[in-house]
Parts: structure tokens; C-alpha cells; sequence
């Protein structure tokens, strides 16, 4: 069906490729790219005990435990070499048929021995004709990608701010950029993010050096993989995929000054907001969408509500939630904490318990002790600095770092939520529940019994 299109664009095949010969079927077949996906991690040490989700995995490849992570032995190089495999096996294939490139055998369906597919009797009620089909092809029209899409990414936002932000990439010295922004703008920060890491690497720069604020909808993936020293402050709204791959930089969306909304009751952020993120902060003055911090593993965030599904898959990190959450919360979370907001004792019925339990959120550990906040004595207080995402032991001291999170967002949003809890914090404080995965508790003890033994060891 594809065939006779003039500049095809690329078609893809994937789903258990494992050999050269699946290759070669599938180019045959019409395709121009190939996903490989479970061969490739068996290459690098996966054995396939399907425990991902449970935070146990044998060979450290799905965890966060720190002695399971100890046993990944994976390489780079064992996963190059399993595609030197591949690619011999298919260069053998197309010297039996007689192709010198796989451009030359792309959609030759005609070049497939296609009797014992279509004789056997598993087939017997299939009709696979049209997918078999030789399509016509009519003179000067390609079979294969001949034509790169154009993404137009000469009209990107990023360039402006990367122009805007040489004095801090070049010489680390502090730039402020305001501009508009709109829904054609996507992944704004992303190509900006990539000159600081080609410069800094995943150390990045200083907190604020590049600060970017900016007024409108942003388009999607706004503050796709930031890099940390980059801030960017939105006000206004954003779609879908927000803070996605966050890699240490900072992401603020709030209402326009002057706005009248409530932001309890208004979606700021679209769906899947957060997804992989490794690290930074996140602020959102409303509401986001469903599967917020999906994946996230080591980002901090504070939100006034969330739709279905949040903290789903979550591996790492902590996130707040001032408002209400949708049905199914924290379902596959496997490590990190969440607190929420929960005066109306309804969150019970909207959380996923399967791996996670809830918790009550205690006075303060300073409260009880006497002792100072920031008693440098008192080491697990003192590293409670979200800059660094150094969020302490993540087995106490929540009222800290509730709060501290909670003044942050009051800081770069303004949030009148925020405003609110924080005046009345004592009372607030009650009304919060701690989401803490089963067992990401576990090994947090483990590793607390460990370091103990240590300790008495070494005296």
C-alpha cells in the first residue's frame, strides 16, 4: 500500500526482532527501520525474571536497590556486538539473494518464499494476500525512505534562547531571557539543555544561570530534558509531556498575574507530565493531567491536583499534591515518596495499594527533639537541600521536607494554596498522607542496618 508513494516516508517494524533473518524478512516485507528492544537488554546482562516492577531485579538492571544495582555487569560493547551479529547474518542473506544494499531490498515482497507461511495449516483461515502483495511500481517512484521529513527545526524557540544565553554558556556568567511562547513551540529547552551538556556534561551550570521566563501555551514536551543551572518560569499553561526527561534544571508553570481562576479547579499541565525524569524541580499552579510523574525517577515536584493514574511507575524522587488526585494513584510505584493533601480523607479509596502503603505525616523531627532545624549535628536535616535533590532519609523527617517543598512552590509560583497551608501549617500538616512504596522501605532499611553495623564495626 505504501509502495507507490513518491518519497516514502520511513516505516518502521518491530516486535521480537532477534537475527539477521528477521531483518531481512521485514525489510523484504517493506520496512526501512527495525526496533530491537529485548535482545539488545539481554546483551546486557537482562535474564528475563520479569520483576521490574518489583524492584528486586537479580542482575541490578531494574532497581533501585544499591547492592542489586552492584551486579550490573553490562557493557556498551556486548550490545555492539550482538548487532555485529545481526548485521553479518544479514549481509550473508542478501548476497544469497543478490542485493547489494538494503535500500535494493526494501519492499521485494516477490523475493519471499512465501509457500510454508501460506500452505500451513495454522494459516489455514488467514488470508494473507494482501499483505503479500507485489504493488505496482511505476517508473521514477522509490520502494524505500528516499526523503527526510522536514521538522522544522531551523524555526525552533531554542535557537533565540541558546543565541540569548552565550555569555552564560562561554563564560558561566548569569542571563535573564523573557519572550513569548506558543503551542508550535515544542521541547522548548531541550536543544539549549544539549549545549550545556556538551559544555558542562550532566554537571550542568549554577542554579538560575540561564533563566528563561516566558508568557503564553507552551506546546508539547515543554522543558523536555532541562539541564540543570536552566530555569524555565511559564506563565501561562502547557501540554502534554511537560518536564519530560527532566535532567536537573527547573520547570515553573503558573497563572498570568491577574488571572481569576482557581487553581484547584483548572488543568495547567497536560498528561504524562514528568515522564523518566531524572532530576530537578517542578512548580505547577493548578492542576495536571493524567499519569503525572509518571516514571519519575529523581525529580522533586509540587502540584495543586492530578488526574488518573499519577506517580504510576514512579522509581525515584518525591512529589507533593496539594489538591485532589485521581483514581488509581501510585500504581507500579516502586521507589520515592509522594505526600498528599488528603483534609477530606478520600485518598484512600483513590490509591493503588499493591506496593505501596500509607503513612501518616508526624510533627516535625526538630519538634520533637528540641533540637534546631539545621543543627549541623544533625546530618539527615542538614541535607535536606532540593537544589541538589539531596531530600535526606527518606524514613523520617517529612514534616521538613513537606515544608520546605511547600515554601518552595509559595516562592516561584505564588500559589495561594500554598499561601494558605503554610499559615496554618500545624493544622495542615495533620491532613497529609505519606505514599511510601513497601519495598523501597524495605532495602532503605536494610541499607540504614548496614551502615549501623558498619559503624559499631569501625569503633
Amino acid at each position: 500500500m505504501l509502495n507507490g508513494l513518491r518519497g516514502r516516508i520511513a516505516v518502521q517494524v518491530d516486535g521480537g526482532l532477534r537475527t539477521g533473518r528477521d531483518v531481512a524478512i521485514g525489510a523484504l516485507l517493506g520496512a526501512d527501520e527495525f526496533g530491537f528492544a529485548t535482545a539488545p537488554l539481554i546483551a546486557a546482562g537482562c535474564i528475563m525474571m520479569r520483576k521490574c516492577h518489583l524492584n528486586t531485579c537479580p542482575v541490578g538492571v531494574a532497581t533501585q536497590d544499591p547492592v542489586l544495582r552492584k551486579r550490573f555487569t553490562g557493557q556498551p560493547e556486548h550490545v555492539i556486538n550482538y548487532f555485529f551479529f545481526v548485521a553479518e547474518e544479514l549481509r550473508e542473506i542478501m548476497a544469497r539473494l543478490g542485493f547489494r544494499t538494503l535500500n535494493d531490498m526494501i519492499g521485494r515482497v516477490d523475493r519471499l518464499d512465501m509457500r510454508g507461511a501460506v500452505d500451513h495449516w495454522k494459516a489455514g483461515g488467514v488470508d494473507l494476500s494482501k499483505l503479500l502483495y507485489v504493488a505496482p511500481v511505476r517508473a521514477g517512484v522509490a520502494i524505500w525512505n528516499s526523503e527526510r521529513q522536514d521538522h522544522g527545526l531551523d524555526k525552533a524557540l531554542d535557537h533565540r534562547l541558546i543565541e540569548a544565553a552565550q555569555p552564560a554558556l562561554d563564560r558561566g556568567e548569569p542571563v535573564l531571557v523573557e519572550l513569548p511562547i506558543g503551542n508550535v513551540n515544542r521541547t522548548v529547552g531541550a536543544m539549549l539543555s544539549g549545549e550545556v551538556a556538551m559544555r558542562t556534561g550532566h554537571a550542568g551550570l549554577a542554579e538560575d544561570t540561564i533563566s528563561v521566563k516566558l508568557s503564553g501555551t507552551a506546546g508539547q514536551s515543554f522543558g523536555a530534558f532541562l539541564a540543570r543551572g536552566v530555569s524555565l518560569d511559564l506563565a501561562g499553561d502547557a501540554n502534554d509531556y511537560v518536564g519530560k526527561g527532566l535532567s536537573g534544571g527547573r520547570v515553573v508553570v503558573r497563572q498570568p498575574k491577574g488571572c481569576r481562576r482557581d487553581p484547584l479547579e483548572n488543568i495547567i499541565v497536560g498528561n504524562t507530565v514528568l515522564y523518566g525524569a531524572i532530576g530537578g524541580e517542578a512548580y505547577f499552579e493548578g492542576v495536571a493531567g493524567e499519569r503525572f510523574a509518571v516514571r519519575n525517577s529523581g525529580a522533586v515536584a509540587v502540584v495543586e491536583g492530578t488526574g488518573d493514574h499519577g506517580c504510576e511507575y514512579m522509581t525515584g524522587g518525591v512529589v507533593v499534591v496539594l489538591g485532589d488526585t485521581g483514581r488509581n494513584f501510585a500504581a507500579g510505584m516502586s521507589g520515592g515518596v509522594a505526600y498528599v493533601y488528603d483534609p477530606k480523607a478520600r485518598f484512600k479509596d483513590l490509591c493503588n495499594p499493591a506496593m505501596v502503603e500509607l503513612e501518616s505525616v508526624g510533627a516535625a523531627q526538630s519538634d520533637k527533639s528540641g533540637a534546631d532545624r539545621d543543627d549541623p549535628a544533625r546530618p539527615h536535616q542538614r541535607s535536606l537541600d532540593v537544589d541538589d535533590n539531596g531530600m535526606g532519609d527518606m524514613l523520617g523527617f517529612d514534616a521538613e521536607r513537606l515544608r520546605i517543598l511547600v515554601e518552595r512552590h509559595h516562592l516561584h509560583t505564588g500559589s495561594a494554596r500554598a499561601r494558605e497551608l503554610l499559615e496554618d501549617w500545624g493544622n495542615a500538616l495533620k491532613s497529609f498522607i505519606k505514599v511510601m512504596p513497601k519495598d523501597y522501605k524495605r532495602a532503605l532499611l536494610q541499607a540504614r542496618e548496614r551502615a549501623a553495623a558498619k559503624a559499631v564495626a569501625a569503633e
